[in-house]
């Protein structure tokens, strides 16, 4: 077993298909799995016209496609979106190419209720491993940048489990520093993953080889990303500890062109939290209030929020480093991160993340 196939809390696969999974890279409706192995050497000849006529060949029939089951429109969706991409990076927009595509991805976007192109999910989550693995280029980086990736999920949702509780309390119920410290638990494995990812994937390979298979691509006049790591909604848990009453315009903006991305249970916490008060300040009032040596309560919740604070820093500064390599003058291909944003604005959220675990260590 591997850790991106951990039960979390807070999934229920009875009731969102989404999270099921390993039924979902087990399924293959289109009968994907001889043609999508192909995909790497085509890649490697820059063959237009020989993805084009795989792209051609697995786009099913719209009536056919309209009574899947949610696990095979995904599966769906995954398996041409190494297509889209591949067209992409090689100069020619898919839509355009095959035009019969464009009805299909946007049944299977309303189907999934997600965006009418793949996303991180399918290619990282909802992906095969072994010889199944679907890969633009089939070389080990990009496999190990998918396991990266994808571990951090399980992690990730419980961590959003955790702060959706942080939200519902106050600082002086001791559950508060309690779902703090889960939250701290979860989000230690991002810390792995990113470490794997420096230690696995040069910046060299990424970004001359990679990256551009993750060029946005047209379907029906508007532009949709590729499957990028930005798409990981880390900006939940800043939702929650800070970023709901204490963000930056720029942030703001940056959340808005991501959330579409994201699963619709993580659009609902968004939802759900936004325009709410952040543990930060609710953490914040309660210590004010406080005239001598804060009661027991507030200073395990300031310790721990400290602490969560200190792991997403420590992500976000090596994220920083990683970025900036991948995108130095002499080595880049393009100006913004796959995500849609620039290397400035992870500073900003580095910044923002340092300036609230000062003003919490300040207050006690």
């Amino acid at each position: 077993m591997t850790p991106y196939d951990l039960v979390v809390p807070g999934l229920d696969a009875r009731t969102d298909p989404r999270y099921r999974m390993a039924d979902i890279r087990a399924a293959d409706p289109l009968g994907a799995d001889a043609v999508l192995a192909a995909v790497p050497a085509m890649n490697a000849d820059a063959d237009t016209a020989a993805l084009t006529v795989a792209l051609r060949a697995l786009v099913p029939e719209p009536e056919r496609a309209a009574g899947w089951s949610v696990v095979d429109a995904l599966a769906a969706m995954r398996d041409l979106g190494l297509l889209l991409g591949s067209l992409k990076r090689h100069g020619v927009q898919p839509v355009a190419a095959v035009p019969e595509v464009l009805p299909v991805l946007e049944l299977l976007g309303r189907r999934t209720d997600m965006v009418p192109r793949d996303t991180v999910h399918h290619y990282t989550a909802w992906n095969p491993s072994g010889p199944r693995r679907r890969s633009y280029t089939g070389h080990r980086m990009e496999a190990e940048l998918q396991e990266a990736v994808r571990m951090s999920f399980p992690a990730l949702v419980a961590a959003l489990d955790a702060c959706g509780r942080i939200a519902r309390l106050e600082p002086y119920d001791p559950g508060f520093a309690l779902a703090l410290d889960r939250t701290a638990h979860h989000l230690q494995i991002l810390i792995d993953a990113i470490d794997l990812t420096v230690a696995e994937v040069t910046p060299e390979w990424f970004a001359r080889t990679l990256r551009p298979y993750f060029e946005e691509i047209d379907v029906a006049g508007r532009d949709y990303l590729g499957p990028a790591a930005a798409q990981v909604p880390l900006w939940l848990v800043d939702l929650t500890l800070w970023q709901c009453d204490r963000s930056d315009p720029a942030y703001d903006a940056f959340l808005a062109e991501s959330l579409p991305y994201a699963l619709p249970s993580w659009r609902e916490f968004h939802t759900r939290h936004r325009g709410g008060v952040s543990a930060v300040s609710k953490l914040s009032a309660a210590l004010s209030w406080e005239s001598g040596t804060p009661p027991a309560p507030l200073t395990a919740a300031a310790e721990s929020l400290v602490r969560v604070l200190r792991i997403l820093k420590s992500f976000r500064a090596r994220h920083i480093n990683l970025a900036r390599k991948a995108y130095r003058d002499e080595l880049r291909l393009y100006d913004e991160g796959s995500g849609g944003a620039p290397v400035a604005l992870l500073r900003t959220v580095l910044d923002l993340t340092r300036d609230n675990e000062t003003l919490v260590r300040r207050a006690v």
